[in-house]
Formats: C-alpha cells, structure tokens, sequence
C-alpha cells in the first residue's frame, strides 16, 4: 500500500478533537500466544482506518496501523479485559491493554467499525432506516384488533387424546429462504434472519427475534421459528419485518457481538454483511389461503432481488403432506426438526385446570420440534420448561411449622418443673440455644416474606444464608409427543439442584456422616445426660404429637356427648359415644410403652428430693439390669445416690393413673347404654298409654344430662392428670436428646431442616403436576391409593470433594421423604397453593383441587385415604472429579446409596405386583418385563462398572413404566441435569416414538442448541439467574462438554494439575 509520510505525520498532529478516539493503551505484538515484548504505554489516536501509535500526546507518531482486514478479539479474565487485532495477512497480532474494562470495552467496539466495511454497514443500516420512514408515510395507520375467532384459531391444537389447558400463542410461524444472491460468485452463505415488529399506533421498529445461523446453502431452512404469546399485542395492520444477514464468520460473529458493555443491546451489523429484507402484514399470513407468504428479498434501495423468503402459519396437531413433501425436498444437510420457540403454558385438560395448575406454574418456555419418523412421517414434539411457585411457598410453610413445634418444644421444657441444680442448669442451657436457633427460623422466615421477583433460586445464590431452604433451579420439564400413529404422550421430569446445606459447606461431610459420627458420640456422653437411643427420642415425639391431637378432640367429642344427652337424641348419641371411644382408645394405646414408665422415673430421679417406695437393689442386680435395658441410660443409679431422699416414689401409680382413662371410658359406655335401654322400654310403655309429649319430654331431658355429666367430668380429670405425666416425661426424654449435643444437636436439626425443605419442595410440585396428568387415568389412580406413588431421584453427583458432602446431604433428604404422606382435598376457595401440617417426624400434605377435578378421584381419595411416597435415589457420577473419585479416591458411598435403594425399589415393586392387575402399566409395557429390568439393574449395581450411566437409564425407565415420578438432580440443576434430560427425551423418541434413526444426533443437538430469541438480556434468563462472560443462557437449551471425558486425558491433566501445585508450594 502506498502513502505519503508527511501527511501522516501531519494528520497524526491534529487537534484532540479531530480523532474518533484518543487515549492511552498497553501495547506489544503477539505471535500466538507468545508476546514478543511486555506491554509498554502508548498514547493511541484513532481516525477513520488509521491507528497512530505514539510514545506520548505531544511526540510524533512512531507507528501507523491500517485497520482494514483485521478483526477485533477480547479477552476476559478476573483482573481486567484485553483486546488483540488479528490480522489475514498473517503478521504477529497486536496487543492492546487499558486501564479499565468500561474503556477497553468502547476502544473494543471502536476499533471494530474502524474500516471500510463498517462504513459500508452504516450505510446500508442508514438506507434501511429511510426505506422504512418511506414504507410507514403510504401504510394506512388505522388500528384494528384481529377477530377473536382467528385469534383463538391461530394457536389452537388438535392433538387427539391430550386437551390444552391454557392459552396458546397468538400466532407462530416457520421461515425458510431460497434462491440467495451472495456478494461474491464463490462465497457461500452462513445467513440468519432477524425479526421486527413494527405496531402500528407507535411507527417504532421493534427488534423482536432472530433465527440461528445456517451455513453453507444459498436455500436455508431455519430451524427456529417465531412465535408470539398470548399477551402481545398483535393486531391486523401490524408489519412484521425479516432482514436476512449474511455472517462472515460465525466465530468471530460470537466474539464481536460480545464485546459490548453489558447495557448495551449488540448490533445487528456488527460483523455481518446485509443481504436484503420484506415485510409483511399479519392479515396476510393469516387470511392467505394456504396460510403462506413467499416473499422477495431485496435491498436496501429496494432495487435489487436477492432471492425470496418463505413465511408458514405453523398450528401445532396438523401434519400436512405438503408441508412434508417441502421439507424433505431440501439438501440433506438442511434436512432438519423445525423449531420454534414459545412462551405459553400447556398441560393437561379443558379450562377447568388452569386455575389450579397456574398456582403451581409460573413463565413457562416452550420449543416445538417435528422430526421424521423410522416410516417417513412427521411427528411433533413440545418442550416446556416451567418454573414453580412451591420452590418458595412449601420452605416457608415448613419454616413455619418449625418455629411452632420448636415455640412448644421449649414451652414443655420450661414446664417440666423444679429439677435438681445439674438438670436445671442443663435445661436453661439447652432453652437458650432453643430460643437462638427459633429466631433463626423467624429472622429467615421474615426475609423469605420480602422477597419479590422470580419464583425459583437461582445457582449463583446457592450459597445464601437468606435462600438456604429453597431448592435450587426447581423446574419442570416437559415433552409432549405427538405422532401420526401412536397415541399422544407426556413426558415430565423435575429437575433441581441437590438438595444440600450449601450454606454450611462440605468440610467435615454431609448428614449421612454427620449423623453416624453424632450417634457414635452421644453413646459416650457418660454422666453428663442420660442417652435415649434415636427410636425411643422419635417415639417421644411421636407421643407429644398424638397428645396435641388427640386430647382436644376427646374434650370436643365429649362435648358433643353432653349435647346430644340434652337433647335426648338416641341418634347422636351413639355416634358420639362411637367418635369418643375411638379417639380415647387411640389415646390410651399412644401411652402403652415402657419409655413412658422409664421416663417418669428418669424424671423423678431429677427432682430435687427423691427416693423409691420400692427399695433398689444394687447395680449388679438382675432387675436393676433389666431396668437400665428398658430405660437406656446406665447412669441413672449414681445420680440417684447423689440426690436426698426425703420423699417417696410410687412405681405402679403410672399404671393406675393411665388405666383410669379407660376405666372412665368403660363406666361412660356403660351409663350411655343402661340410659338408651331404660328409653327403649319407656317408648314401648308410652306407646302402650300414650301419655302426653310434653309430659315424656320432661320426664325424661333432665335425667340423661345429669346422669352422663359427672361422668364425662372424670374422663377430662383422668385424661388431664395423664396428659400432664406424660409430657412432663416425654419433654424429659428430648431433654436428654438435645443436652447430649449441643450445639451440634442443632446445627444438624438445622442443616436436616434446610436439606427436607429442599426435597419437600420438588417432591410436592412432582406430585402435584404428576396427579394433574393422570386424572384421567384411573388404573393410576388405584395404584396411588392401594400402593403409593414411587419418586425416583437421579443423582449425578460426584463421590469426591464437596460433591460427596452434597451427596450424603441428598440421600438423608430423600430418604427423609418416606415420612410425608398426601391427601387430596376439595378446594374451598381459590387459592389452590397445597397445605402443610404436621411435625418433623411426620408431615401431611393437602392439595387442593376444584370441585370438578375433585369428582374424578376414587372414593377412597375423596374421603381423605392418606397417600403413601416411595422415594429412592441412583446416582452416578459423571464429571471429571468422579474420575478422580474412581482412580484415588472412594466410590464407597455411591455403591451402598444405590445398593440400598435398589432394595427399597425392588419393595415396592412386590407390593406392586401383589395389589394391582397387570392392565394397570402403561400402554407399552409389553415391549420390556419390569422384572427383567430390575435383574438388569441388579446386576449393573453390583458389577461396579466405572461411570455406568446404564443405571440411570434402567432406573428412569422402571419409573416410568411403575407410573412414578421422576427427578434429575446435579450440583446446580443446569450442565449436567441439561445433558441427562436431553439424552433422556431423544432416547425416549428413539425407542417409543420411532424417531428416525439418522436424526437421533440432530435431535439431540437441536434440543442442546442455545436460545437465539432476540437479545436476551441477563435479568430475563429463566434457567440460571446469573451469567459469566461467553457463557449460554439456558439450562435445558445448549450444548456444554461432554459427559464422558477420555479417562486418559484427565490423567495426564491430573499429572501435570500435580506438578504445578507441587511447584507453586515449594
């Protein structure tokens, strides 16, 4: 290239502000990776193409570069940003520094349009913009809504067995180009379209989508469609404008659209090249008659054709052979599923579902697909992906539920009495860590009632004490397949991220290590507490929870006795006295234990003053062993030897006090039936002289009241004295549990808590979306109330480092679910959000459902039959730290935790197959035998293969074909979890479906394919909540490494990982 020196020299004098951008940058050249020279400071002046590099602002320039065929590279890192100019020439690239990011940043975007090309692009992008002022001043303004008939016409399906039950999108439809003129007669194109709304009232161009990049063919079919939601404001004489691109090279498209600041929305022009563009109305696609536009491209000075652009109205449910015979006419390189994305909900049956479903569900994503079948058909394939409100709502029902039982707890503790000076030192220790750890339940459940936004956590908060107990990324993901030949099928999978204390780190393990090693050290606490072993503490709460309930329904039903004797109702009074048995039997039975008796004299023996009326023998004695067996604490004697004994003990007054309840009972029977036969004669006698009714009513009103009251009176005194007794001991006994630890009894209350809160969360909304689907299914819905409902957990976490921690935190969670059970109820006003009660040990769940799903339920659900779950948990670790796990470390914990599920599945398939007929599995359960799959499974357990993901596999399949729920879970819900679910639904078309088999790989890669709807920003990202640089935006929706990395080259990774560390250290 020629020049002239001095008018460089010249121009390179100029004033300031003559340049485009001035300032200083670190410069040196870099042959690849390699700087030939540390970074030195240059003042760097930039006009037109030209680059001046200088050593100050006021010496001559030493360096001219001339920015034309070059591009522009950055590069992130945690201290600062760099930039590189690459030139095609092949000299060493230039290296430029700033001093800020924001700065790097504009001199990144600056020197990027700094050639003739981005001149060329303003251009054209100028002349775009007066074509379109031209085309809006002759466009008639006028502003009408589409008829409501077309509007409901355009988005509604016609699939044969599965009915809708929200709104669909407003109108959708399919792009494809043909015919492309490229710039130069040997270029081919890499072209993609870019979607623009222009509204009519406003005149405003509106960027609204864009399809993906297809390389290669000058007749691209893209394979994202557009689509607009319910809500958008569609209207008649709304343009829609499509503007096809052509990407010079589409890595370096990447790199150049990110390199602006983070507020700023990335042009369209920015390493692009415009090959022409049409518009359309809305009224034109919709009223055409075969629903199709071919438009021509032209332009900018719309002179010159470029080819045409094909627009298709898309309606979900209609397979059309013509739409067919397009498609697979195309290059086979373009032969493709078709994809469009959506915003609408969709789910099961007819209106009536929506209000219940959409209390559940919030900003559902949804991408339809058709891909071709083994026999040449179409079939189609939503995907939605939906938040929940429950991944909030049920933490803070539980947290509440927390603070109440725990506000109890320490109340029974304060009422426990006067105790020795060792107990009661020991008590106001333990009620003041209580009362610390209960306004850390009711600080976190403050801060969960301001939180406002979106409705699931995201992965970057994990680690947020405020967010502890919500799950993380709680989703559900859903395939909808639609066939021509085979019957219509859902497919749901829950996906969430491992339900762990995040928060309290990994450091010393999960819970399932936690609480061995706590166990282990509560058994030598020695003189310090008494040790009641885990069964007898939860058999202790057990006890104090049936007393809640049960006595003040006595008191009600009793209540209700005295009514119906003063009324002299024979009717109402059986039936009391019938409810009153019942709940008194149940009452006697809750205190028919030994723990009881043992604790009562634990808790005499912590009085200030006591002795036995029965004399005690000594320690070696046969009955004192017995004693100490029954009561588990040894030390019970030494402490009684310490203690004056200036008062009595009664052993047998227990006995007498909790047989008086049933005594009282039996007498209450009793009167109750002496008072009905003496009524039934009387009725014979008055039918025989027919005395007057007023005379019999008197006669006989006041006796039946008077003769029951005093009575009922002792039952209450019997059940009160019991009551007292019994709570007084059984708070005793959680006494013991809670002095034997702290604080670490709890902290790991605490972290159990947080852990359940996470796995209760996903396993109501799996329940909940699961009972909407099978409603109308009702061998399912005599499978959930004869044998339970099966809740199968995939696991892929890692058995090394913090992962392993994870992992035991996951199986206590999971296997915490065992104690919850369901129950189905009508719902009584609009909110359908589920009801929790309950306590720690066991938890009910009411879900509410509308009057006329209500009606579809067995009657056994309908009157409140509680609903059994049966959680089990496969993991299998797949990432390169489980490589790590297999080659140094420990599979030990995967092995058992998948062991001892496996047992637990293979119960309650026997209770499967012993209480349902074999019609109740689903439709293609002929094509595998269950019973060979769980052999199968078995077997993959105990080879202790090295990532063996067939377990997941056999295990998802089972779950399935048992009508069960099913979960995916890793760390954070997202790389992992995406890949797993992914592989999953195109495994499940390759198999049900009859997917195609050459497609099996564009399927997979177009369901992992990264969102391209319009500029997304970071706020509006449903998967991940927070980005990094370079990183894809979604969760379900983009392709991430591999799940199997060659063993071999992680060792030698691991080798040299090694040696570095080993060199930084010495």
């Amino acid at each position: 290239m020629r020049f002239n020196a001095k008018d460089l020299v010249q121009l390179a004098r100029c004033p300031s502000g003559y340049f485009d951008k001035e300032g200083k940058l670190k410069i040196c050249r870099v042959v690849g990776d390699e700087k030939l020279i540390e970074p030195r400071e240059r003042w760097c002046r930039l006009k037109g193409n030209l680059l001046f590099l200088m050593k100050n602002k006021s010496s001559d320039a030493s360096e001219v570069v001339i920015l034309e065929r070059c591009w522009v590279v950055e590069f992130r890192s945690k201290t600062g940003v760099s930039i590189v100019l690459k030139f095609q020439s092949g000299e060493p690239d230039l290296y430029l520094e700033a001093a800020s990011k924001p700065d790097c940043e504009s001199w990144a975007v600056a020197l990027g349009e700094a050639n003739s090309e981005g001149l060329q692009n303003k251009i054209q992008h100028l002349q775009r913009l007066v074509m379109e002022i031209k085309e809006e001043r002759s466009s008639d303004e006028a502003q009408q809504f589409l008829p409501t008939s077309q509007l409901d016409s355009l988005g509604e399906p016609q699939f044969t067995s599965i009915q809708r039950i929200a709104n669909e999108p407003k109108l959708e439809f399919s792009l494809a180009c043909k015919d492309l003129v490229a710039a130069t007669r040997d270029r081919k194109l890499n072209t993609f379209i870019q979607v623009s709304v222009v509204h009519p009232a406003e005149h405003i161009l509106t960027r609204y989508s864009s399809t993906e990049i297809v390389e290669g063919t000058k007749d691209p079919l893209f394979l994202t469609g557009v689509t607009f939601p319910p809500e958008y404001p569609i209207y008649e004489e709304t343009k829609i404008k499509l503007t096809v691109y052509d990407v010079k090279d589409k890595s370096q498209d990447t790199v150049r659209t990110s390199v602006l600041p983070d507020h700023k929305e990335p042009r369209a022009d920015v390493g692009r090249s415009f090959l022409g563009c049409a518009t359309f109305r809305v009224v034109d696609l919709v009223k055409s008659k075969e629903q199709q536009l071919t438009l021509t491209l032209r332009t900018s000075d719309g002179g010159k054709t470029v080819g045409t652009i094909e627009v298709n109205l898309v309606k979900m449910g209609e397979l059309e052979e013509g739409e067919t015979d397009h498609i697979t006419a195309d290059t086979q390189d373009q032969k493709c599923a078709l994809v469009r994305e959506c915003t609408a909900t969709e789910g099961l049956s007819g209106k009536d579902n929506l209000p219940s479903l959409n209390a559940v569900l919030r900003n559902p994503v949804c991408k339809l697909y058709r891909f071709p079948t083994s026999d040449n058909k179409w079939m189609r394939i939503r995907e939605q992906m939906a938040e929940t409100t429950l991944s909030f709502h049920v933490p803070k029902e539980l947290i509440n539920l927390h603070i109440k039982e725990d506000m109890r707890r320490n109340q029974e503790l304060k009422d426990l009495g006067e105790l020795a000076p060792h107990w009661d030192n020991m008590r106001k220790s333990v009620i003041a860590h209580c009362d610390q750890m209960l306004s850390m339940y009711q600080d976190t459940l403050a801060e969960l009632g301001k939180h406002t936004g979106s409705s699931f956590k995201s992965s970057c908060s994990k680690g947020e004490k405020t967010l502890e107990f919500i799950p993380i990324n709680l989703h559900l993901q859903r395939m909808h397949v639609h066939s021509p030949r085979l019957k219509d099928a859902l497919y749901d999978v829950i996906t969430v991220g491992a339900p762990a204390a995040h928060f309290q780190g990994f450091k010393n393990g999960g819970l399932r290590k936690l609480l061995s090693k706590f166990e282990a050290e509560r058994r030598n606490t020695g003189y310090q507490c008494i040790y009641y072993s885990p069964e007898n503490t939860a058999k202790a709460k057990e006890v104090l929870s049936n007393i809640n309930h049960l006595q003040p329904l006595i008191s009600s039903h009793a209540d209700l006795l005295l009514s119906s004797a003063s009324q002299r109702s024979p009717d109402s009074l059986k039936n009391s006295l019938k409810m009153l048995s019942e709940k008194t039997e149940l009452f006697v039975h809750a205190f028919k234990d030994q723990l009881v008796r043992s604790a009562l004299l634990a808790l005499y023996t912590a009085r200030p003053g006591c002795v036995l009326k029965k004399p005690a023998v000594h320690r070696n004695s046969a009955e004192e062993g017995d004693d100490v067996q029954h009561q588990d604490h040894p030390s019970q004697i030494k402490r009684q030897d310490s203690i004056p004994h200036h008062s009595e003990y009664d052993e047998e007054e227990w006995d007498r006090v909790w047989a008086n309840v049933a005594k009282s009972l039996n007498c209450l029977i009793a009167m109750v039936d002496r008072l009905l036969e003496k009524d039934d004669i009387s009725n014979i006698k008055e039918g025989e002289n027919e005395p007057s009714a007023a005379d019999s009513k008197v006669l006989h009103t006041g006796d039946w009241y008077e003769q029951l009251y005093p009575l009922v009176i002792t039952l209450k005194d019997c059940m009160g004295e019991v009551v007292t007794r019994a709570k007084q001991s059984m708070a005793f006994v959680l006494l013991q549990e809670l002095a034997c630890g702290l604080p670490q009894c709890l902290m790991l209350t605490l972290r159990r808590d947080i852990v359940f809160s996470q796995a209760l969360a996903g396993l109501v909304c799996g329940f909940i979306i699961k009972l909407h689907t099978g409603l109308h299914d009702q061998g399912f819905l005599q499978q959930l109330h004869t044998v339970g409902l099966l809740v199968q957990y995939e696991g892929l976490l890692s058995t090394y480092s913090e992962e392993a921690g994870m992992l035991e935190d996951m199986a206590v969670g999971i296997s915490d679910l065992q104690k919850v059970m369901f129950k189905v109820i009508e719902a009584k006003s609009e909110d359908f959000l589920p009801i929790i009660t309950g306590r720690r040990e066991h938890y009910i769940i009411e879900v509410q459902l509308p009057a006329k799903m209500f009606e579809l339920l067995p009657q056994e659900i309908k009157e409140g039959k509680l609903l059994r779950m049966y959680p089990v948990l496969f993991n299998v670790g797949i990432n390169e730290q489980q490589t790590l796990a297999e080659r140094f470390g420990d599979t030990t914990l995967q092995e058992n935790i998948n062991q001892e599920n496996l047992e637990l599945l293979k119960e309650y398939y026997k209770l499967f197959t012993e209480k349902m007929p074999p019609d109740c599995l689903p439709h293609f359960q002929e094509q595998n035998d269950l019973k060979g799959l769980l052999g199968s499974l078995h077997q993959n357990i105990q080879a202790k293969k090295r990532k063996n993901v067939e377990i997941m596999w056999l295990a998802a399949t089972i779950c399935r074909k048992l009508n069960g729920v099913r979960f995916t879970c890793c760390k954070s819900a997202k790389d992992r979890t995406s890949m797993s679910v992914t592989l999953e639904q195109c495994s499940i078309l390759r198999d049900e479906h009859q997917l195609h088999k050459d497609f099996f790989i564009r399927a997979l890669d177009c369901m992992r394919s990264r969102q391209t709807q319009g500029a997304l920003n970071e706020s509006d990202d449903p998967e991940t909540g927070c980005l990094t640089d370079n990183k894809p935006t979604s969760r379900h929706f983009y392709p991430v490494a591999l799940l199997l990395v060659s063993s071999h080259l992680l060792v030698v990774w691991l080798i040299l990982s090694l040696a570095l560390l080993l060199a930084k250290y010495q």
